[in-house]
């Protein structure tokens, strides 16, 4: 075992125990916070993608296309487990509102990360290699947590019925 790959999976086992940390607590919600985190990790995911030299397979997209569509349901599903509390001091920017998907969420991200290098490895077996990319790795995070952000975004709960989420319906 080489030690590039030791140190991929503590990365890996560190970033599972972070993200299941934050699912699980009670965290301030900010409005615009939850879909600036998906913009940035598209826009640095579009970048490094284009600066990739690999070609384009059927395979690729057959299998980014699988891996598009159980991340979106896993970030659906994630937004609408989230729950919503409202907390009588706030924080020091104002926020009164806190949200956790709980240890549900926590599992749903284990299961997503399952599913990413279940499908990295068959993909690779399979001539599958842009999955690997960091690029294409940012986009489904992206793409994950835009879903989760659209739900969360139209579930916040407000005092002014009529400003809800900040999308455009």
């Amino acid at each position: 075992m080489s030690v590039q790959l030791v140190v991929n999976i503590l990365i890996g086992i560190a970033l599972v125990v972070f993200l299941g940390y934050r699912q699980a607590t009670w965290q301030y919600l900010d409005p615009t916070r939850i879909w600036r985190t998906p913009l940035i990790m598209a826009i640095v995911g579009v970048v490094v993608l284009a600066q990739t030299k690999a070609t384009v397979t059927t395979t690729d997209v057959v299998f980014l296309g699988i891996e598009a569509l159980i991340t979106v349901g896993v970030g659906l599903t994630m937004g609408s487990i989230t729950r919503f509390r409202t907390v009588g001091t706030p924080d020091r920017k104002g926020r009164t509102i806190q949200s956790r998907t709980g240890w549900l969420g926590a599992a749903l991200w284990i299961v997503l990360i399952g599913v990413r290098i279940g499908l990295d490895v068959l993909g690779g077996h399979l001539g599958a290699h842009l999955l690997t990319s960091t690029g294409t790795i940012l986009l489904v995070l992206a793409l994950n947590r835009a879903a989760r952000a659209l739900v969360i975004d139209q579930r916040i709960p407000r005092g002014d019925r009529q400003a809800r989420g900040m999308m455009v319906r």
